[in-house]
């Protein structure tokens, strides 16, 4: 990093471990759905601050967690023991988890919501919120039905079959 504005910050090592999970989870949050390609870049500002603290490991007794080689230039790897010791996988994992049930219902919604009203229908609607509202009853059912059976009534039409 450059030396422009520095400033210093004092951790304990339960602080600092805290800070190398916190920019871990955030560069995966940033990064973790990009191929790295020209089309499709990785966010470099997030890789390159999980490399700084990942790069002050050691100073804080965590070189088990560091994976680092000269070839590797920069860049600061956590290790599969970073990844099992701590509870970021834990947390991928709720996060997924809690993403997928509050997206469902949403994106099934809205689908429902557009078949339902055409294009005509929903511009003619009076207010926006009398659109909100004919959405909502849309993506409330779904999560009435995901309440009470999750996805075990969920299905695929096999439209050759309609």
């Amino acid at each position: 990093m450059k030396n422009e504005n520095k400033k210093s910050i004092e951790f304990t090592k339960k602080q600092f471990l805290a800070l190398m999970k916190t920019v871990y989870l955030g560069n995966w949050m940033a990064n973790a759905n990009r191929d790295g390609s020209p089309e499709d870049p990785l966010i470099k500002e997030y890789e390159k601050i999980e490399d700084y603290i990942f790069s002050l490991a050691p100073e804080f007794g965590f070189d088990k967690y560091l994976d680092h080689e000269p070839k590797d230039g920069e860049r600061y790897f956590p290790t599969g023991l970073f990844e099992k010791e701590t509870d970021v996988n834990k947390l991928h994992d709720e996060y997924d988890e809690e993403t997928f049930w509050d997206e469902l219902p949403e994106r099934l919604g809205d689908r429902d919501f557009y078949k339902k009203y055409s294009k005509e229908d929903w511009e003619k609607m009076t207010k926006e919120d009398e659109r909100y509202m004919k959405m909502q009853e849309c993506i409330i059912k779904w999560e009435e039905e995901l309440e009470n059976n999750g996805i075990e009534r969920l299905g695929v039409i096999n439209e050759s079959n309609i």
